[in-house]
């Protein structure tokens, strides 16, 4: 079974707890035989920002003209997280909620992978079609705030993002989520938050290479 892991915090496993959940992960599945592993850093990839470039690109592509050096980084780009996506049975998000939403890296390989034909079409009716429907996804997420609270969960859109987008629209079933909150809202109960967090990070690692050995 081929397993993405899509890192999407480049701070530090020490300041960020995303990154821990990150780290956690990769020892827990480290080893596992029938799992192949791979890591795409959305901060270490050559990754410029989707916009008017990438439909000029697209235009210059289909006319045979000579793409700019930033059209042809963001073609080769937009494949490789493609390339990558498609080729995952599982797909694992580390990912922290910044300022109520998702790192800007992370929106720029969505905006890549978000693609009709490709993530999803629409039939004669104009009904959408998931076409990711034999994926499976795992989420880890961390904030320091509490947004679980009925008050504050519509505030929340990292998580409810990547399940709208993930879930609903390319249609992967989401097997897991590891959610780590508060640990900023309450200091006192810091490290009991993370590392009852991270506890349940390795359980995630562990079920899913058990449930490859089971296959």
């Amino acid at each position: 079974m081929n397993v993405l892991v899509v890192k999407a915090n480049n701070r530090p496993a020490s300041e960020g707890v995303s990154s821990k959940m990150y780290e956690t992960f990769m020892e827990a599945i480290q080893g596992a035989d029938n799992l192949n592993v791979t890591t795409y850093d959305v901060f270490a990839e050559d990754m410029p920002y989707f916009g008017q470039d990438i439909f000029n690109a697209f235009g210059k592509v289909q006319n045979g003209g000579e793409l700019t050096d930033v059209e042809q980084r963001l073609l080769n780009a937009k494949q490789k997280a493609m390339d990558a996506l498609t080729a995952a049975d599982v797909v694992v998000f580390a990912f922290p909620l910044w300022n109520l939403s998702i790192p800007a890296k992370l929106q720029t390989f969505i905006d890549y992978v978000y693609a009709a034909g490709f993530a999803f079409k629409f039939d004669a009716e104009g009904n959408m079609m998931q076409l990711m429907t034999d994926k499976k996804a795992i989420f880890l997420n961390a904030r320091g705030g509490i947004y679980s609270t009925p008050e504050a969960s519509p505030m929340e859109m990292s998580v409810n993002y990547m399940r709208n987008v993930f879930g609903g629209i390319f249609g992967m079933e989401i097997i897991d989520e590891v959610i780590i909150e508060g640990h900023n809202a309450m200091p006192e109960k810091r490290e009991e938050i993370i590392q009852e967090g991270l506890s349940r990070v390795t359980e995630a690692a562990n079920k899913l290479a058990n449930q490859v050995v089971l296959v």
